[in-house]
């Protein structure tokens, strides 16, 4: 892979990949909150919902999906309206590029021309250095 690194706009020919990189994160770790791996179909659909009313966004290298990120709505109060939750996934092999930094300025600086306030993060955080299925890397990246 290069280390030449688009950001777009996530599309509906993206939603394999989608489902591709979401699925380590699902089977491997605890950090997704979620047992069952989504079909191509689901991450079509859940990116279809977002992408309704905030940026939905992928990391490209060589013409393909190594890594996505994208926000929701945080709580559904009209006091956070100009508050969300983001999400970043970046494929297991792909890790440590810098990418994930890469896709969290562009939600940003998309966020911000919307004039979002505060971006919040669900981060899992282990109990001690020995679980296997949760590590600091979330909490080290926020």
């Amino acid at each position: 892979m290069s280390d030449n690194i688009t950001i777009r706009s996530a599309c509906g020919d993206d939603a394999a990949a989608l489902a591709r990189i979401y699925a380590y994160y699902v089977e491997e770790t605890a950090i997704t909150f979620e047992y069952t791996v989504p079909d191509m179909a689901e991450m079509e659909r859940r990116r279809q919902e977002i992408s309704q009313h905030y940026p939905y966004l992928v990391a490209e290298t060589d013409g393909k999906v190594i890594g996505y990120a994208y926000a929701h709505a945080f709580y559904g109060r009209e006091a956070y309206t100009w508050s969300v939750e983001s999400s970043i996934y970046v494929d297991v092999n792909a890790r440590k590029r810098g990418i994930g930094r890469k896709l969290y300025e562009a939600l940003e600086k998309a966020l911000k021309s919307m004039g979002i306030l505060n971006i919040n993060a669900c981060i899992a955080v282990p109990r001690d250095d020995q679980d296997p299925y949760v590590t600091n890397g979330s909490l080290n990246f926020h």
